[in-house]
């Protein structure tokens, strides 16, 4: 355990969790909504620092983040504990339990040892993701300072729920964020999700983006839930108004998990949304989840020229030079590689 950042003591000895919009009152022994941050003695603790339950190489595409550092190999890790209870979450046997029920599968890893691990397995990138990373706030902190050192770059795989002072203090340090954005209605996320956090998550990209921190959204897109065209070209017009019209989009292909048992998503709403994209003006749409499409590889928004291809999250060529497209050299925007 470690002390918590972001919270005030109170009488009683509870404690208030300032690190999230939930900013949970806990009680003297209780853990937060997220299982993870709990108050012992009246101090809130970081129960899951350098408590890892999942590792693994995996290519940056997998994350995914297409226009950073293209074929780029990453070591992700993650840990237990969630701020959001999102009824289709892959992951939910570990965001969905507390570091006293998952207490056997997790291993101690020191920042130091996280960065070395990353170097060790041929990587440059470390990818803090499975679960929600914010709630590592401190561990992620504390990986900086070694990551610098050794040029290791960070990523952060998140649901953007985060309070607006922690979140500009990950993102002083971190170098890419690749964001959930999970709909674009309030009552579309209380029912999804449990709580009406729309608006928090689309102002902490924002301010991600702002910072000059890579951005990548995604949007799983679940039949009858979030793919009417009201939702999508609301995202579409968010994205170009308030980002970049070269920010990327992956439009991500649901499948039934957890407590969500509706049908998987059809290939014509990925296209529709696909669609709906394009004639709002975005540049660089990726559809997902999906084996073979188009959209797995990287067009100049200028002339149409292939510039990365790939087969699923292998890159097999990149065309760009010095962030331009070697036919018509039009910047490559939202790119880094």
């Amino acid at each position: 355990m470690k002390e918590a950042g972001y919270f005030q003591q109170k009488s009683g000895n509870s404690v208030i969790c300032s690190l999230c919009p939930h900013n949970c009152h806990i009680a003297e022994g209780e853990n937060g909504l997220c299982r993870v941050r709990g108050n012992r003695n009246g101090i809130l603790y970081a129960l899951t620092y350098g408590r890892v339950v999942s590792a693994a190489t995996d290519p940056i595409e997998k994350k995914p983040l297409y226009q950073y550092y293209p074929g780029a190999v990453t070591l992700s890790i993650g840990s237990v504990g969630c701020n959001l209870h999102c009824l289709h979450c892959q992951n939910w046997q570990i965001s969905q339990c507390s570091t006293e029920s998952a207490d056997a599968s997790l291993q101690q890893l020191s920042p130091a040892d996280a960065v070395a691990e990353t170097l060790a397995r041929g990587a440059e990138i470390l990818v803090f993701t499975y679960n929600e990373p914010s709630l590592w706030f401190e561990y992620i902190l504390d990986c900086a300072k070694f990551a610098r050192q050794q040029h290791v770059k960070l990523v952060m795989v998140t649901s953007g729920m985060i309070n607006p002072q922690p979140l500009q203090e990950l993102l002083a340090v971190v170098d890419a964020y690749r964001v959930d954005i999970k709909g674009f209605s309030q009552e579309f996320y209380r029912k999804l999700t449990g709580f009406d956090v729309l608006d928090r998550v689309l102002a902490n990209t924002k301010a991600a983006y702002q910072a000059g921190v890579h951005v990548e959204v995604v949007t799983n897109l679940i039949p009858g839930w979030n793919d009417d065209e009201l939702q999508l070209r609301g995202l579409a017009c968010w994205i170009l108004d308030e980002l970049s019209a070269a920010v990327p989009w992956h439009i991500t292909r649901y499948v039934p998990c957890h407590r969500l048992t509706a049908p998987a998503t059809p290939l014509d709403s990925l296209e529709r949304g696909l669609q709906i994209g394009r004639e709002e003006g975005l540049e660089q749409i990726y559809l997902g989840n999906i084996a073979r499409h188009a959209t797995e590889n990287t067009y100049c928004a200028g002339c149409g020229e292939l510039l990365i291809k790939r087969r699923g999250y292998s890159m097999l060529d990149n065309r760009i030079v010095a962030g331009r497209c070697p036919e018509c050299q039009v910047v490559i925007g939202c790119y880094r590689g």
